[in-house]
C-alpha cells in the first residue's frame, strides 16, 4: 500500500463519514442507487431523496416492476432525468437478465444503462470489497491537486492521466474505506477553497507546495451559452386542474410532465385549437413574468401563459400524453422543475 493510501485510510479513520444511509447495508443495490443520485449532486440532497426512494423501492426487483412515471415522481426535485430513466432501464435488465443479481466486475457493470467506469468501480469496490479505482469529480480534484496535473479534466488526454493516478493508488486492502476516504475527502476538505492545513496528504501535494491550488483543477474551456425562448400554457378547468403534457421520452425532461411548451410566438389560439379546445370555452388569459431555466449547455428563458377555461373540455389527445393535475392530486407522475414551479404560482394568479 502506497503513502497515498495509508495516510487517506488513517485519516479516514478517524474524521471519515460512516453514517450515511447506504452505508448501513452496501449491498450493491443500494450502492448503486446512491453512486447514480451522487452524479452530479451533494450528498445532502441526496439524502432525503435517497430514503424515500428505498422505502418505495426496496429492492431491483421492486424498481424493475414499477412503473417509469412512478420512478420520476419520486426523482422529481432531483434534476438529471435520465438518471433515474436509466436506473429504471438497469434494474429491468438485471432482474430479467441476472435474475436479480447484480453483475460482477466493472466491465459487466458498465455495460448497464447509466454506469459509467467510475459508477462501476464505486460499486464493486464498495458492495463487492473487489479491488476497483474510480474518479468522479471529488476525487479529480484531488489527484489533480497532488500531482498538479494541467488541463481540464474532462478532456480525454487529462483524463487518462488522472485514471492512471487513481489505479495507481487504489490499495488491494480495504478497498471500500479508501473509496469512501477519497470522496470523503474531495467533499470535505479538498474543495473548491481547500482546507490544507486539514488534509492528510498535504505534505506531499505538489499543487499545495506551489500555492497553486486554485490553478487546479483547470475549469472548462468557457463557451458562451446559447438562450432559447418557449411559452408553457397553464390552461386550468373551473376545478383549477392544469393540463399536462407528457414529453417524449428522449431529449430534455425525457418522460416527464410538464405544462405543453411551444415557441415564443406560439399564440393561445393555436394551443386551444390543437387540443381540441373551443375559443369559446376560454373564460380569461393572462401571461406571467418570464423566467430563465439554466440547462448544461443553454438557456431556456420561459413565459408562464394563463388559460382558464370556462368548463372542462373532451380532449382531442385525451387518454395518451395529456392529463388533468389538480393540487394535491394523488397522480404519482414525474414533473419537470418548471412544472412544479408553474403549477406552485396557481395558486398566485387571479385570472379575472
Amino acid at each position: 500500500m502506497d503513502w497515498f493510501a495509508k495516510q487517506l485510510l488513517i485519516w479516514f479513520d478517524h474524521h471519515g463519514r460512516k453514517d450515511l444511509p447506504w452505508q448501513a447495508d452496501p449491498n450493491p443495490y443500494r450502492v448503486w442507487v446512491s453512486e447514480i443520485m451522487l452524479q452530479q449532486t451533494q450528498v445532502t440532497t441526496v439524502i432525503p431523496f435517497y430514503q424515500r426512494f428505498l422505502t418505495t423501492f426496496p429492492t431491483v426487483e421492486v424498481l424493475a416492476s414499477a412503473d417509469l412515471d412512478e420512478v420520476l415522481h419520486h426523482w422529481t426535485g432531483l434534476g438529471y432525468y435520465a438518471r433515474a430513466r436509466n436506473l429504471h432501464k438497469a434494474a429491468r435488465i438485471i432482474a430479467s437478465d441476472f435474475n436479480g443479481l447484480f453483475p460482477v466486475g466493472v466491465e459487466a457493470l458498465s455495460e448497464l444503462p447509466g454506469i459509467g467506469r467510475s459508477t462501476a468501480g464505486a460499486i464493486v469496490a464498495i458492495s463487492q470489497g473487489l479491488r476497483a479505482s474510480i474518479l468522479d469529480g471529488n476525487v479529480k480534484r484531488v489527484l489533480a491537486r497532488f500531482h498538479a496535473v494541467p488541463g481540464y479534466p474532462g478532456a480525454t488526454q487529462t483524463s487518462k492521466i488522472l485514471w492512471k493516478y487513481a489505479d495507481q493508488h487504489t490499495p488491494s486492502d480495504r478497498v471500500a474505506d479508501y473509496t469512501q476516504a477519497i470522496m470523503d475527502l474531495g467533499a470535505t476538505v479538498c474543495v473548491r477553497q481547500p482546507d490544507c492545513s486539514r488534509c492528510p496528504i498535504g505534505a506531499r501535494c505538489t499543487a499545495h507546495a506551489r500555492n497553486q491550488t486554485d490553478r487546479f483543477p483547470e475549469k472548462k474551456p468557457r463557451q458562451a451559452k446559447p438562450t432559447r425562448k418557449a411559452r408553457m400554457f397553464l390552461i386550468t378547468d373551473p376545478d383549477r386542474a392544469c393540463l399536462l403534457e407528457q414529453r417524449p421520452v428522449t431529449g430534455i425532461w425525457g418522460g416527464l410532465w410538464t405544462p405543453p411548451e411551444r415557441d415564443s410566438d406560439y399564440s393561445i389560439v393555436q394551443l386551444c385549437r390543437e387540443f381540441g379546445i373551443a375559443e369559446g370555452d376560454i373564460e380569461a388569459t393572462d401571461k406571467g413574468a418570464p423566467f430563465r431555466h439554466t440547462f448544461t449547455h443553454f438557456y431556456l428563458d420561459i413565459e408562464p401563459v394563463y388559460v382558464r377555461l370556462k368548463q372542462t373540455p373532451a380532449l382531442a389527445r385525451d387518454g395518451t400524453d395529456v392529463l388533468w393535475y389538480a393540487a394535491g392530486s394523488k397522480l404519482r407522475v414525474g414533473l419537470s422543475a418548471p412544472a412544479v414551479t408553474l403549477l406552485q404560482s396557481l395558486s398566485e394568479i387571479d385570472l379575472t
